[in-house]
């Protein structure tokens, strides 16, 4: 099978890597010519540099002979437009979008993509199904725009281990998602106590990770 994918960001490399290791053959538009030529050292993956947006870049990287176009940037209205151009000028007959805004899921459902993909929605359907974390973190710890996904583990020097969740003070912008606890998953509430060994799923800005680890684990050294 052959896939274009739009974007070379983290999602994107690591799609397209998992991809070529099934055999199938890969090229990746992206805009920046730095991570394109870090993308290229790859000799499984072909790049162009250039936006996907723009029609003459899509027809540089074989869109017409595409099986699948899989628009992954961190911009829902790029991801949307680079879709549409694929299916209605050229023909692709299948388009997947990474919807980064949950709101636009239907819209881009409306609009003819044929897969959008809400992050969000990933991450809770894997969260509920009680899904590997080691597999989680690896697949879906990753930044975009000004926010991050990260993995604790709460350890017996952990200062949070024996509070109320409401009476630990977190950095702003950040949200406990969820804790795995043996085989249970639990949905934080004020009222949830944290063990040692507690896995904490967390949601901050890139900026606080730093402090959001020092709050949750003790201050970090280094």
């Amino acid at each position: 099978m052959y896939i274009l994918i739009a974007g070379g960001g983290n999602v994107g490399s690591c799609l397209a890597k998992r991809l070529a290791s099934s055999n199938h053959v890969v090229t990746i538009i992206e805009k920046d010519s730095e991570i394109s030529r870090m993308i290229a050292a790859d000799p499984r993956l072909l790049v162009v540099n250039g936006d996907a947006c723009d029609p003459k870049s899509l027809e540089e990287a074989g869109v017409k002979k595409a099986n699948v176009v899989a628009a992954v940037t961190g911009d829902d209205e790029d991801n949307l437009i680079i879709c549409q151009l694929a299916k209605s000028l050229f023909g692709v007959s299948r388009t997947v979008a990474r919807v980064n805004n949950s709101t636009n899921t239907h819209t881009f459902s409306e609009l003819g993509i044929d897969v959008p993909i809400d992050e969000t929605m990933l991450i809770a359907t894997a969260i509920e199904e009680e899904a590997s974390f080691e597999d989680i973190v690896k697949l879906m710890t990753f930044k975009r725009g000004k926010l991050s996904i990260v993995r604790i583990d709460l350890t017996a020097e952990s200062p949070v281990v024996g509070k109320l969740i409401k009476d630990v003070v977190l950095p702003p912008d950040s949200v406990l998602v969820s804790i795995v606890r043996g085989e249970k998953i639990i949905i934080p509430r004020g009222d949830t106590v944290l063990r040692e060994r507690d896995d904490i799923i967390a949601i901050t800005t890139i900026e606080n990770e730093r402090k959001l680890l020092d709050a949750l684990l003790g201050e970090v050294i280094g």
